[in-house]
């Protein structure tokens, strides 16, 4: 590829990532300085508002700039991003400690189960915002709010199945004039009031703290909505890369955002009771409608952020062992990681609205919003920790200084927003629980059921030297048993020839395993053991970010001396019922219940590892956990 085709491509993934990546924290300006400036009696003062941009403006830069975009980008996993990413990278790092993996593991999924949080609340808030400019523009529409922000999300939604890409195409150009117009609103009202610049200089934030004590920790908690995005932004790295996330931020999205907010600062300087709507009010009356319809696309496009994160999350838990399998719908041909979930759509489209109804304000959802962004921020610092020690070679007192700074600033956050659990913060506390419970359920369960296949199982060498000296009728052809203990005579192989007094010719044990790598290595993604009789066991490889192929990965066998006919290959695989029985020593009795209708309703082994049914023959065996 010649280097203008290279800039072209660059060009174009930049584009894609101000559409995608960039809706989240592109729309918080239209709330951030309005909740920060009105919390808690809040006045909007010139002090207070030189404060407020001091501290949205380093913390754009400290947070967002150095963390993410320089730091946190850095721990890409083979170019995936997001915490479950990030979790597997930092698990790879201390594979020596059984109990620090386990405690890496729960931090890691608690951090993942929050970001479904962020990812119910980011488009209820960012939508409302948005339509809420009509009770500015005419305020008899005010009852017409909740139910005008249901239908746009219903319609968002909808669209998600069409894919990443092609909605980063749409939405690239429409978060291009978006970022455009914000700037010029907020350049228009710095060139009247200049000395709003003044709030570049920190001190302001520090005296902000001085002078208003315990208010002051508490705007934090506003504070923070102007970093909401950030999470996605790492979370969607393996959609778009590094350099093209990073390219746009710096040239585009952060000048924009920087002159809008002291913009409104601006404008608040002069007209202070503008507070109740700071966004809306710093455009001229006649441009109001049009950017009233300007804001409600745009902060459709903020939800894209979260939902694509969402999306490659779930798909990342599911091949790492902490979620049920389900359906993954590919939408490019280009990007292995543009994918659509459709129950996780589902689950977060009525969640969304569940929240919409429920909150009925952007100002009450606020309240709610800090707090999943917040923790997440914090685990991640603690996982890119891990890393920076582990893998990269950071020495003890560089990883204690950057530790302590970034933990500071995060624990400030996560803190000041603990403050509203009772306001509404306790909805993402609830949801993420919820869905950690659903994770660490999933795979202690998937754990119990390995454990009691391997210790009901007979060993395998044994039975093959019996075959042998006492040999049964043989079949042409092969069959392939997928198992997970090599050692152990799987079930259905014992079961077809219980029933049917037949063996085929060629027998493989085929286990598969998930790295803690996106991509498996073509090194590492086969390993063949013939023993006697004719028996293989083979392992095959994949990362937790690739789409589990068995025939194409039995395909590629024959440069490693076992040749596959798929035509003449029979599969076999024991599909388990699971029964929960409170007289085993597994979970407590609700966990079992909890396990067994998950398994009854994941999407079966064969389609997730792309097996031909026509290939397939299903043998059922009962399992007590």
């Amino acid at each position: 590829m010649s280097e203008a085709d290279t800039r072209k491509r660059l060009a174009a993934l930049a584009l894609g990532a101000i559409g995608v990546v960039y809706g989240d924290i592109g729309t918080s300006p239209l709330y951030t300085l309005q909740t920060t400036l009105s919390h808690d009696g809040m006045k909007p003062t010139p002090e207070s508002i030189y404060g407020v941009l001091s501290l949205i403006f380093w913390a754009q830069i400290i947070v967002v700039s150095l963390k993410y975009v320089t730091f946190i980008m850095r721990a890409d996993n083979k170019g995936e991003g997001g915490i479950m990413a990030l979790m597997a990278l930092a698990l790879r790092g201390v594979r020596g400690s059984a109990k620090l993996r386990w405690l890496l593991a729960i931090i890691g999924i608690f951090g993942a189960s929050l970001f479904y949080g962020d990812g119910v609340i980011t488009p209820a808030i960012s939508v409302l915002s948005a339509v809420e400019g009509l009770k500015v523009a005419t305020p008899g529409l005010e009852h017409w709010v909740v139910p005008i922000t249901a239908v746009i999300l219903f319609f968002l939604f909808a669209l998600q199945r069409h894919g990443t890409e092609r909605v980063g195409r749409l939405f690239g150009p429409v978060m291009m004039v978006w970022f455009i117009v914000i700037a010029l609103m907020g350049v228009a009202m710095i060139v009247r009031n200049p000395h709003v610049l003044r709030a570049l200089w920190p001190g302001y934030g520090y005296h902000f703290f001085q002078t208003h004590g315990m208010q002051g920790f508490a705007a934090l908690g506003g504070v923070v909505l102007a970093l909401t995005g950030a999470e996605a932004l790492y979370a969607d790295m393996g959609h778009f890369g590094k350099r093209p996330i990073r390219l746009a931020w710096f040239s585009f999205v952060l000048p924009a955002l920087v002159l809008n907010y002291f913009g409104q600062g601006a404008l608040l300087l002069e007209h202070p009771e503008a507070i109740d709507n700071p966004f809306f009010k710093l455009a001229p009356s006649v441009m109001l409608y049009p950017l009233i319809g300007l804001a409600c696309v745009a902060t459709v496009i903020a939800s894209q952020a979260v939902i694509s994160g969402a999306f490659s999350m779930t798909r990342e838990a599911m091949s790492l062992g902490y979620s049920m399998r389900m359906p993954v719908v590919h939408t490019s041909r280009e990007m292995s990681g543009q994918i659509f979930v459709p129950w996780v759509n589902s689950f977060l489209l009525v969640m969304v609205l569940v929240a919409v109804f429920g909150f009925r304000s952007s100002d009450s959802l606020s309240a709610a919003y800090g707090i999943a962004v917040t923790g997440t921020m914090t685990i991640t610092t603690v996982l890119a920790l891990f890393v920076a020690h582990n893998q990269w070679g950071w020495r003890l007192p560089v990883l204690v200084v950057a530790g302590t700074c970034l933990l500071i600033i995060d624990v400030a956050f996560f803190s000041a927003n603990l403050i509203k659990v009772e306001y509404g913060g306790w909805f993402p506390l609830v949801l993420g629980l919820g869905v950690f419970v659903v994770m660490t359920t999933w795979r202690r369960g998937r754990e119990l059921v390995v454990r009691e296949i391997k210790q009901g199982g007979l060993a395998l060498a044994p039975f093959i030297e019996n075959i042998t000296e006492h040999p049964p009728l043989r079949v042409p052809g092969t069959a392939v048993f997928l198992t997970a203990n090599q050692h152990a005579v799987p079930h259905a192989l014992l079961h077809n020839l219980k029933h049917n007094k037949v063996l085929h010719e060629r027998n493989v044990m085929l286990t598969v395993d998930i790295l803690e790598t996106p991509v498996a290595d073509a090194d590492e993604r086969i390993h063949l053991q013939p023993m006697a009789g004719e028996f293989y066991g083979l392992e095959v490889r994949f990362g937790f970010a690739e789409d589990p192929n068995i025939p194409l990965a039995l395909s590629r066998c024959a440069r490693n001396g076992l040749p596959f006919d798929l035509m003449d290959t029979t599969f076999f695989l024991s599909r388990e019922n699971i029964v929960a029985d409170k007289r085993r020593p597994g979970m407590v009795l609700w966990r079992d219940r909890l396990f067994a209708f998950m398994s009854r309703n994941a999407l079966p082994a064969t389609a997730f590892f792309q097996i031909p049914g026509n290939r397939l023959i299903e043998l059922g065996t009962q399992v007590e956990i």
